[in-house]
């Protein structure tokens, strides 16, 4: 059957409510074809999420309105083989994948949601190469210039540095993608005044649950953001469809879907391209 996620605007809404409200989803989702398997609590937002597997989108609607009558705010479609990326066995995992409020002193990024996004630089060994060290380093010290100037205007934060790239991580996913796309600006913006030393990027994303450890990041969600900077062009930007479905309504330039074969996926993945130049719609 599809796989749906939907959104709920519960500002307030305690866990033990909500525990109550997907108990409710259980007992009638039977007479209506209908498995909710998870729901998320983002209580720092005040939004609830439920991953529900449904013969239609009004058959999952049916269920909470029988439940509870608390229907969703919206409530799309999403790509089974993306989810197990970002979550691995979703049968094995608890109903509730809570992301608790922040603590004094605690940043946004903190949360245990992330978009994830990868750079890196085309032929950073041929520069070093063409125009020695001393030049090259230069070079790598505007890129690095450019793209921390970004990520703070968008509050990204740095995961780590790989040499030609960055890795860096975002509590919100249309951040991440307006972050993608001011990067790209401002390195087309730096090469048209400097043509003899263009610098040029290609740019991953993905969105998930990652694993913490060490002031690192790890898991399938880096895995993807990684995979997908991989097989970007130079000048583009690649993402999971599940950054294109979390940042519906946001009117953000998307081209169509698409799909790539990525190593360590079984399967083909749906993918998006971001517009970024200026003037040119989706």
């Amino acid at each position: 059957m599809p796989l749906y996620m939907d959104r709920h605007e519960a500002k307030g809404v305690t866990p033990e409510a909500l525990a109550e409200a997907h108990e409710k989803d259980l007992a009638c989702q039977g007479r209506h074809g209908v498995n909710y398997k998870h729901y998320w609590h983002d209580q720092t937002r005040g939004c609830v999420f439920c991953l529900v597997e449904a013969s239609s989108k009004e058959a999952a609607v049916a269920v909470h309105r029988e439940a509870h009558g608390l229907l969703a705010n919206e409530i799309i479609e999403v790509d089974p083989n993306t989810v197990r990326a970002f979550f691995g066995d979703i049968k094995e995992a608890p109903a509730l994948m809570s992301i608790a409020p922040l603590q004094t002193g605690e940043t946004q990024e903190d949360t245990a949601f992330r978009a994830i996004l990868f750079t890196d630089l085309k032929g950073s060994t041929a520069l070093t190469n063409e125009l020695g060290d001393d030049k090259a380093m230069e070079l790598l010290r505007t890129h690095n210039a450019i793209i921390r100037e970004e990520l703070k205007e968008h509050s990204g934060r740095e995961v780590k540095h790989t040499g030609d790239g960055f890795m860096a991580c975002f509590a919100s996913v249309r951040q991440s993608v307006e972050c993608a796309i001011a990067i790209l600006q401002s390195f087309d913006s730096h090469n048209k005044k400097n043509q003899a030393s263009a610098l040029y990027l290609r740019i991953g994303l993905s969105a998930g649950e990652p694993v913490a450890e060490d002031e690192d990041l790890f898991g399938a969600t880096i895995q993807l953001a990684a995979r997908l900077c991989a097989c970007a062009e130079p000048e583009q930007i690649i993402v999971a469809s599940v950054v294109q479905e979390l940042c519906l309504g946001k009117k953000l330039p998307f081209k169509s879907p698409g799909t790539r074969s990525l190593k360590g996926f079984d399967r083909a993945v749906t993918v998006y391209e971001v517009e970024w130049r200026e003037g040119k719609e989706s």
